[in-house]
């Protein structure tokens, strides 16, 4: 496990997981919970990086039956999922600030999040948040937000990155005086 930069710790049967241990991935996502026979059994709790989770029943390996919580609190719902969709692009932390003031977010803070951290996190230059760590587009890595490699993105997420994801960089967009139609109309009342 060691060599694949895997750890374990907890009880062990017969040079396996087995009883109750956590066991955390490269990726530092980990495991904590029942193990049989060097796998996953029985109830556990996967906790990813960017602080969600997903708690399950675990059966040789497989999870049988669990919930996904999002690291804001947010719990995932199979049916009657209303978050982030056409109607409604709020973070769940807008909306749940919303509930307590009985407003919109925006009007409360007077901004709208860019993220659904607040402050969000500063992004390195040249870079962008992916939502599981930074990519960098000239090296075309993606590593987490503790700076451990994830993966190298490939031209489908190489592009779905560049046209979608947040980036270190203000893009300034300027106004043609000459084409501007405040300007047309301030001429023509001079």
């Amino acid at each position: 496990m060691e060599f694949m930069g895997s750890k374990y710790k907890g009880d062990a049967k017969n040079g396996k997981m087995h009883g109750k241990g956590e066991y955390t991935f490269p990726t530092e996502t980990k495991y904590v919970g029942e193990m049989k026979d060097g796998m996953f059994h029985g109830k556990g709790v996967l906790h990813f990086p960017n602080g969600s989770k997903y708690e399950a029943t675990w059966e040789n390996g497989r999870a049988q039956q669990g919930s996904f919580t999002f690291a804001d609190g947010l719990q995932y719902q199979e049916k009657d999922w209303d978050y982030c969709n056409g109607y409604d692009r709020r973070f769940y932390t807008e909306r749940k600030i919303a509930v307590q003031y009985r407003t919109t977010a925006f009007v409360h803070t007077g901004e709208s999040q860019l993220t659904d951290l607040h402050p969000p996190r500063v992004i390195p230059d040249g870079c962008y948040d992916c939502g599981d760590g930074f990519y960098d587009p000239n090296t075309r890595v993606v590593t987490s937000y503790t700076g451990r490699f994830l993966r190298n993105a490939d031209d489908s997420e190489h592009e779905w990155i560049v046209r979608t994801c947040r980036k270190a960089w203000d893009e300034v967009v300027a106004v043609d005086p000459a084409k501007s139609i405040a300007t047309r109309s301030e001429e023509t009342s001079n």
